[in-house]
């Protein structure tokens, strides 16, 4: 690489790049980038992946990132499955994020992130699939009600169910944000107060709630289950554990944990015992092959509610997605699903 170049570790370019970013990256977007990158560094620092251990960002050349991208692709870390088109191109554009701003300060050559291709992906591969259907979300939801009943984990899955909000937008509600004798809930950007939403200020918006929902949690704001704690704002979290409002990771383990079938009763897909399975341990949720991250719920939610016949519109104002995002990456009704949605909108006479 070029003497022109100022000498920085791995380490030290990922710290610089999360400090330039933590105040224009939304919650979600910010630990994206951070689990991205960490697993580049990882990589980079690791004397057995690649071409060896690299402690010197200067030295990072293309094929370097080639080599990388094999690695996600081929291998990946244990805990981590090899990466699709769809998850690739999502490292590759973070890894260009990151190179563009290390040239900033002479790390690498200016113009190294333009030369980092982004490959393509088709579009039958655009669309994650996955997704959390009503039937088993309902007996979760039961579950939860019978034997967690008006608990943070309770709250939690039934909210994210039932309005189909993000974990950062759940994690954002304050104790002020829930109005009883309307029966709603107000979702406002609050950046500067650590709970920003997905689409800034854009994202704000009040949603409704069923009467039924509206005591479950009028019931766990009365109950011993929410602590009564401030955050460094003075602000009351509507959610809470005893060290105060929860991080976006701790709502996503909860998620883990209760779409696990096992959780409430279910025989596992795989035909492990709950006894011993590894995944029912709080550090390993992640690695159950059967349970669902939050965004399939999320995804699970939308596809519900325009089962049930409510108007795209009112979905995406609801769910906070726009109508062509939501018909696109959301619903994941079948043509059959969509077919009997027209149904009752076709005249007797056509």
């Amino acid at each position: 690489m070029s003497g022109d170049l100022d000498p920085i570790t791995p380490r030290a370019a990922l710290d610089y790049y999360l400090d330039a970013r933590r105040y224009n990256l939304a919650d979600d977007t910010y630990s994206t980038h951070e689990y991205r990158l960490d697993s580049f560094v990882r990589w980079l620092t690791d004397p057995e992946k690649g071409e060896g251990e690299i402690q010197n960002m200067n030295d990072v050349d293309l094929r370097a990132v080639h080599a990388y991208r094999v690695f996600k692709r081929e291998e990946n870390w244990p805990d981590d499955d090899p990466c699709n088109g769809v998850s690739m191109q999502g490292q590759v554009s973070t890894l260009r994020k990151f190179f563009e701003h290390l040239s900033d300060i002479d790390a690498v050559q200016s113009d190294f992130h333009e030369r980092i291709r982004l490959p393509k992906v088709d579009e039958s591969e655009q669309v994650d699939e996955t997704v959390l259907d009503a039937e088993y979300a309902n007996a979760m939801i039961d579950h939860l009600h019978s034997w967690e009943y008006a608990t943070r984990v309770h709250i939690a899955l039934l909210l994210i169910w039932r309005t189909a909000c993000r974990t950062g937008g759940l994690r954002s509600l304050d104790l002020s944000d829930f109005d009883a004798d309307e029966r709603a809930l107000t979702f406002r950007h609050r950046p500067q107060e650590d709970t920003p939403l997905k689409n800034g200020p854009s994202s704000e918006r009040d949603v409704s709630l069923k009467p039924h929902v509206t005591q479950i949690l009028s019931d766990y704001i009365d109950s011993p289950h929410r602590h009564d704690v401030t955050d460094e704002y003075g602000r009351k979290p509507l959610l809470t554990t005893a060290q105060g409002r929860p991080a976006t990771g701790t709502i996503q383990q909860w998620v883990y944990k209760w779409t696990q079938p096992c959780q409430i009763g279910d025989p596992c897909p795989e035909g492990r015992d709950p006894g011993t399975c590894d995944s029912t341990e709080y550090a390993r949720f992640s690695t159950c092959p059967a349970n669902f991250s939050p965004h399939p719920v999320r995804s699970g939610s939308i596809t519900a509610h325009r089962d049930a016949g409510t108007p795209r519109e009112v979905v995406s104002d609801r769910g906070d997605v726009s109508e062509e995002i939501l018909e696109k990456h959301y619903d994941r009704a079948s043509q059959r699903q969509r077919m009997r949605r027209r149904r009752d909108f076709i005249p007797d006479n056509l």
